[in-house]
């Protein structure tokens, strides 16, 4: 049997050109989430960030992990905050994910509501887990942070916002 020849062009990751990675890290199509918690600062406000680096770790206990980039603004905020929620967005939520983003307008002007960990949670999203922080662990230039579940919400129908190529897009499943 003769084997097929491979389409793919093969490089060593380039800490000081970390685009290529990137770009071949994009070939894999993840879900969106927004991870928020509260900032107990000077500031004392809500904080949210999204992010495509949400998994499951555990069903026993229930455990998630996602991950928070060193370079980010809010970093810190994160990493400290004892309880977070990560809500799984819909298709049609990508103005939500954009307010989270770097250049985004994040609370301002959104509805939500603070859960007995006092942390502000949205209502309207296709999943939310609602966590406290069970650890954090160093990932190169992101911080692992695992979040031991306390209650978890779902909606009864719709797709997942999806995030490839980076670009937003939605997932059709085969009928």
């Amino acid at each position: 049997m003769r084997r097929a020849e491979a389409n793919l062009t093969t490089q060593a990751p380039d800490e000081a050109d970390t685009r290529a990675m990137r770009d071949a890290l994009g070939r894999f199509a993840t879900g969106v989430a927004v991870i928020t918690a509260y900032e107990h600062s000077d500031a004392d406000r809500p904080v949210g960030i999204t992010v495509n680096s949400f998994a499951s770790v555990s069903l026993s206990p229930a455990l998630i992990l996602w991950s928070a980039a060193r370079s980010s603004l809010r970093h810190a905020h994160f990493t400290q905050a004892p309880a977070f929620a990560v809500h799984v967005l819909r298709h049609d939520q990508e103005a939500l994910a954009r307010r989270f983003t770097r250049n985004g307008d994040g609370f301002s002007g959104l509805d939500y509501r603070i859960n007995a960990q006092g942390v502000p949670v949205f209502d309207d999203t296709l999943a939310r887990f609602e966590c406290l922080r069970e650890a954090r662990h160093d990932g190169g230039d992101h911080t692992i942070i695992i979040g031991r579940v306390e209650r978890f919400s779902t909606a009864q129908a719709g797709e997942p916002l999806v995030f490839a190529h980076g670009q937003f897009g939605r997932f059709l499943p085969n009928s």
